[in-house]
């Protein structure tokens, strides 16, 4: 089996005081804005995670002076909404969804060529949900005949504002539509089926670009300008939940969290863990950087299975395969339906939880838009993460509870989103570790 492998031994607890690396999606989000502002954007808290990196990278590929980064630190010389110049190259999007959907935007309205490509995994991911609204604004975009990467983006396109209903809360699509809004002629609405993460508004606003924001509807004019500004990057809440749910399922677990962001809508890990009888306390509440940060105190608690709410999914979208592991240590049954979403993330996230969840000795039915799981024991086994960062660390944390050790494959990409978590989970109490490629 290819990939590194982690070893969990069983039981624990995990306690301490941790600050998780900086929240992916706003770190992506700052090189980029800050790429096309003018003047010098100073970001702190940035991740270094490979998602993250091959942004950068792709940002220095078409002229962007990029310094850093250095303990999270980066120095971004923007060069101005038209200053960006041709990649000599494919810009290699690595495993990233987020870095590929939203550069299409950004690069749809630009006046030169480019091709975005991607790993194996991002290869087969869906396309079309935007490629087909930046079609609409006039941009020429090709893709596979399956309509996944590579993406072929023609440039001297000129665009024009769209008011684009999307058909599901996707905070990655309308990023893309808001992006090429930035280019097109007129004004650029997208209205929202329901909340989905509003980082890009933010931090638009935050650098001087006007939006006009209602409760579904947000919408910019094309042509302004980004002003440079500095950038705090907050500790990231989805890498956060692995452990606020290793926390809560292992006895005798007291652990702090610092600098979390908490934005409204990202924050729907916390309800659901609330639900199920989590003990979660938020503390210090503050604004870094125009986001909302907190410090999260969890403590063990006994969880209940639950019904949860279709309207929490797009805020605990990421966050589910650590909510499986609760689900499966928790009384009773958990159930999950308007949760499609998952099967065309990294890997099909219902269909690999469930098989991993079942390899463990739970009861999990995959269904077509979610799963029910049978809260039980846990028996020790072997999981396969299908190269899936997210699987492989929620499945870490089931060996607090699990009968036996837990031995996870395919582990190498947790590197693109949480650079460093091994050791950061051995320093809150998990006994694990990761054996190289070629070494178990």
């Amino acid at each position: 089996m290819a990939g590194s492998i982690y070893e969990v031994a069983p039981g624990g607890r995990l306690a301490g005081s941790l600050r998780m690396p900086g929240d992916k999606s706003i770190s992506h989000r700052s090189v980029m804005l800050g790429a096309i502002a003018e003047g010098e954007t100073r970001i702190t808290g940035f991740l270094e995670g490979e998602d993250c990196l091959a942004t950068m990278n792709a940002l220095r590929a078409m002229g962007v002076p990029i310094e850093g980064p250095d303990a999270g630190r980066v120095h971004v010389r923007g060069v101005g909404l038209h200053g960006l110049r041709a990649p000599g190259a494919p810009l290699d999007m690595g495993n990233s969804g987020t870095a590929m959907r939203l550069m299409a935007g950004l690069l749809a309205g630009q006046p030169f060529d480019s091709v975005l490509v991607g790993d194996a995994s991002l290869s087969r991911r869906p396309m079309r949900r935007i490629t087909e609204p930046l079609g609409r604004m006039g941009a020429r975009i090709e893709t596979s005949p399956d309509g996944t990467p590579p993406l072929r983006i023609h440039g001297g396109a000129r665009l024009r504002g769209i008011r684009y209903e999307m058909p599901v809360a996707s905070a990655q699509v309308k990023s893309a539509v808001l992006l090429a809004g930035l280019y097109a002629q007129g004004r650029t609405c997208v209205i929202e089926p329901a909340p989905a993460r509003d980082h890009t508004e933010r931090m638009l606003e935050g650098l001087g670009y006007e939006l006009r924001r209602s409760e579904a509807t947000v919408c910019l004019d094309g042509g302004g300008r980004l002003r440079a500004a500095h950038i705090d990057v907050p500790a990231d809440i989805s890498s956060a939940a692995f452990f606020l749910v290793g926390a809560s399922i292992a006895a005798g677990s007291d652990l702090h969290l610092r600098h979390v962001g908490v934005n409204p809508t990202r924050t729907g890990v916390l309800e659901i863990l609330r639900r199920m009888g989590a003990s979660i306390e938020v503390g210090a509440p503050r604004e870094a950087g125009g986001e909302p940060v907190a410090d999260l105190h969890v403590r063990a608690a006994e969880l209940r299975g639950i019904d949860i709410p279709e309207a929490l999914v797009p805020l605990a979208i990421d966050e589910f395969p650590a909510l499986f592991v609760a689900a499966a240590c928790a009384q009773g049954t958990t159930r999950l339906r308007g949760a499609a979403e998952l099967r065309v993330k990294e890997s099909d996230r219902i269909q690999v939880m469930a098989e991993g969840l079942q390899a463990l000795g739970v009861a999990a039915e995959p269904l077509p838009d979610g799963i029910v799981i049978e809260g039980g024991r846990l028996s020790g086994g072997t999981v396969y993460s299908h190269g899936d960062h997210r699987v492989a660390m929620a499945f870490a944390m089931a060996a607090l509870r699990a009968g036996g050790p837990v031995r996870i494959l395919d582990c190498d990409n947790v590197n693109t989103s949480f650079p460093g978590f091994v050791g950061l989970a051995r320093e809150a109490g998990l006994a694990i570790r990761e054996i190289p490629p070629g070494h178990g």
